[in-house]
């Protein structure tokens, strides 16, 4: 008898499992607006669009916008510098993302299968159809620690010397490791091509340095820059002072390298020569990566997606570029805007795609808003002091506060703490409520 109960609970647990998953198929939900993407993006533009509708007095109800994300958690990304800089505790810097959408927003807590926008609908991974009337992806983009050999490796190792602070994992072991040295070479790395925030693997070896030359050790330990792109820094007048700082300071300058492969064990990196392939091994006692990062592999090759695999849209009002895609927005990591990566790009992104949107919505026709490009880089030179980079399209400065307090690429105090109190404090109070627009601070942008 034991043989034939056993099988019958097999059997039993089995037709279970296939009734759900047959039956999660057959559910349809229906939103006027589909979020995807719980990051700085979806929270701030799904907060930004159900307020401008109850201010043109056209409340939306409760439920008709929803965010997908599948996280347990929401992380403020630009202070994990900060953990790696010893200034702040990781635990500090992120919130369980169920906690921060408001109730009148609906969370659907899973993946992105795959998108349908002939339908207007999306799959998730539990199988279920979500149809939207309009649909704005904001989902990010991978980083590929996996792309450099024995990397997650040597991350996973905590005598290996080697951190990032492109994760929450390992942000805290980047501190770990450059208060530890105390002599040596410590190598800082940054890829070729896109990656979030092109500064911050800049910004924490400038405070290594800074925290070599404070404590003493700045003779005992080498640092060098490995980048894979031309110069300091995309934008010329604050890569000319970065490189101006950089020769000052004694820091090497290794352009066109690609890093590809770290051997932890006896502590050599190789890395690529960008203009003939020509690879070189590098000793280090420290070493710092930021490795390569690109689009999500659901986007690749799916239909709202350029060929690289950002989402594909007009880089003025944010639209999808394809006209049958019209109800189609997406904002900052994952779209194709020609502008640096980061939380300060959404703060212009945000209610440019709102007011769009919502005259899409309300009128048939979009709105008038156009985004500049506008994004800014602060800049840690170390500790106490701060350059903030702040630019355009074109690679245009456009800085906010030249006239207060003078030249934006000199580094100042003032800007120090703007990044290191203000801006992490304003991030969960205003920025994720949709309440925070970036210059304009608490002033949301007029659009004529």
């Amino acid at each position: 008898m034991f043989p034939v109960r056993r099988a019958s609970n097999v059997l039993q647990r089995y037709t279970v499992v296939d009734r759900v998953r047959w039956a999660s198929t057959d559910v349809k939900d229906k939103f006027k607006i589909l979020v995807l993407g719980g990051g700085s993006g979806g929270l701030s533009v799904a907060q930004q669009l159900y307020n401008r509708f109850e201010a043109a007095g056209k409340p939306l109800k409760a439920g008709d916008i929803a965010i997908v994300d599948p996280a347990e958690y929401h992380y403020y990304q630009p202070g994990w510098t900060l953990v790696g800089a010893g200034l702040k505790q990781k635990s500090t810097l992120r919130r369980p993302l169920a906690s921060i959408i408001p109730p009148h927003i609906t969370h659907i807590p899973e993946n992105v299968a795959s998108f349908d926008p002939a339908r207007n609908a999306v799959r998730t991974d539990a199988g279920r159809s979500l149809e939207y009337n309009a649909l704005v992806v904001a989902m990010g983009l991978q980083v590929k620690f996996g792309a450099i050999e024995g990397l997650p490796k040597a991350l996973a190792d905590s005598s290996s010397g080697v951190s990032s602070i492109y994760s929450y994992q390992t942000c805290d072991k980047t501190w770990e490791d450059i208060d530890a040295l105390r002599a040596g070479r410590a190598i800082f790395t940054q890829p070729q091509g896109i990656i979030k925030c092109a500064g911050a693997p800049q910004k924490i070896m400038w405070m290594a340095w800074d925290r070599y030359r404070r404590t003493g050790r700045q003779d005992q330990i080498k640092v060098d820059f490995f980048t894979g792109m031309p110069t300091m820094f995309s934008v010329k007048k604050y890569s000319d002072a970065l490189e101006a700082l950089r020769v000052e300071r004694g820091v090497g300058g290794h352009f066109g390298r690609n890093l590809v492969s770290v051997d932890a064990a006896n502590r050599k990196a190789v890395f690529k020569n960008v203009a003939d392939g020509t690879e070189s091994k590098e000793d280090y006692t420290l070493l710092h990566v930021t490795p390569p990062m690109g689009p999500l592999d659901v986007l690749k090759g799916s239909p709202i997606a350029d060929a690289a695999g950002w989402v594909e849209v007009d880089k003025g009002t944010l639209q999808h570029v394809k006209p049958e895609y019209s109800n189609v927005f997406a904002l900052g990591d994952s779209s194709s805007l020609p502008t640096s990566k980061t939380a300060a790009a959404i703060t212009k992104q945000a209610p440019v795609l709102t007011e769009n949107l919502f005259h899409l919505l309300d009128s048939g026709k979009i709105g008038s808003a156009v985004y500049d490009g506008y994004t800014s880089c602060p800049l840690l030179t170390g500790y106490g002091e701060l350059m903030l980079a702040e630019f355009k399209y074109g690679l245009v400065p456009a800085e906010t506060f030249s006239r207060s307090v003078g030249d934006q690429a000199i580094p100042k105090r003032v800007f120090y703490h703007l990044k290191k109190d203000l801006l992490p404090w304003v991030y969960f109070n205003y920025f994720v409520k949709g309440r925070w627009f970036g210059p304009t601070g608490l002033a949301r942008p007029d659009f004529v």
